[in-house]
């Protein structure tokens, strides 16, 4: 990450926190406190956060975090404004943030439990705040954008290939592997998600695990996969048939499926509240008798998350704008005869979308 771009969104952020009254951000979600500062996408994992960053109006912000990444903070911040806390963590960076004289200090709320949001805020006058940081996220600048074509490439190299890996006989599991090591061998730093591989009635589940069930001489298989590559996530669902012609059933989902998706992509465009982009493709299955078979969201925002704002929901409150990126994924799901879904990642433009 560079510099001088984690600089300029740290400046957007303060604008948005001058607006709302702080004196300091305490940013603990590891994809904004990377979007930030360049340090540490990720956690080591949900109970152990790898720092937290301090923003000031005043531009004086401090990254913080343990003795084990003292060495690769010093890479990309200035070690005079590092602090290493020690155990207890939450008591050690509530004295740091004491003696920082915050009237008012904003703390993200999402990636804290209640007991460590207690422990660290003890003593301050603090409000858990939640979407500052992601608002910003939501709209992805030039250079991020070439970094998310870039990992939409190898995702479309890797479902180009993804027939060759549907061998009768070799299990979901199997498959799996093989796409992982299909996306290593090209340079990803690892999956942007757990791949979805699942066998005619393993289908019907949205987020199916893949298993032992092996793959058909004849039938159908969902895919759902994507890479991380450079920081950035793609994703992408197809469902394919295995063996000779697909079964008139399967061309009647599929086409379904797709016309809704295609319903959707059409009206895509800024200013379009994102429950009228959910509402066309339900439409497309409502006019069929189908719709009580969609059963999830549109689809889900993207970029250093595989999942982040705005969601695609008939809830959503949302309204798009250009360098916003979504997926556009409707799906029909039969429990007893398996799944369908189809999926294509859109960059919101000035005028319409694009596909990446």
């Amino acid at each position: 990450m560079i510099p001088d771009v984690c600089a300029a969104r740290r400046e957007r952020a303060r604008e948005k926190m001058r607006a709302k009254g702080l004196d300091g951000l305490l940013v603990g979600h590891a994809a904004n406190r990377f979007y930030l500062s360049g340090f540490e996408l990720h956690d080591v994992q949900c109970n152990e956060s790898s720092g937290l960053l301090l923003l000031r109006p005043d531009g004086r912000d401090w990254l913080l975090t343990d003795a084990r990444y003292l060495d690769a903070a010093r890479r990309i911040w200035p070690e005079e404004r590092i602090h290493i806390y020690r155990a207890p963590k939450n008591g050690d960076v509530n004295s740091f943030l004491r003696g920082r004289s915050m009237a008012r200090l904003g703390v993200e709320a999402d990636a804290l439990s209640y007991k460590a949001y207690a422990a660290l805020t003890e003593g301050l006058t603090a409000e858990p705040l939640s979407g500052l940081v992601e608002s910003l996220r939501r709209h992805k600048d030039a250079a991020e954008m070439e970094l998310m074509h870039a990992s939409m490439r190898l995702n479309h190299e890797a479902f180009a290939a993804a027939p060759g890996f549907l061998v009768p006989g070799r299990t979901e599991r199997e498959v799996a592997w093989e796409l992982e090591k299909f996306y290593r061998e090209r340079g990803a730093s690892e999956l942007a998600f757990d791949t979805i591989v699942g066998v005619n009635e393993n289908a019907a589940l949205p987020h199916a695990i893949p298993g032992d069930t092996r793959i058909p001489e004849e039938g159908l298989v969902l895919v759902d996969m994507g890479c991380r590559l450079a920081d950035y996530c793609s994703d992408q669902t197809r469902t394919f048939w295995v063996g000779g012609e697909p079964s008139d059933r399967f061309r009647h989902v599929l086409g379904m499926v797709q016309e809704a998706q295609a319903a959707a992509l059409r009206i895509i465009r800024p200013g379009l509240p994102v429950r009228e982009a959910y509402a066309a493709a339900r439409a497309v299955f409502e006019r069929y008798g189908q719709a009580e078979f969609f059963t999830h969201a549109l689809g889900h925002g993207i970029g250093l998350e595989t999942h982040e704002a705005p969601s695609l929901s008939p809830v959503s409150q949302d309204v798009l704008e250009p360098g916003m990126v979504v997926s556009v994924e409707p799906g029909l799901y039969y429990p007893d005869w398996g799944g369908v879904r189809w999926e294509h990642l859109a960059c919101v433009t000035e005028d319409g979308c694009e596909l990446l």
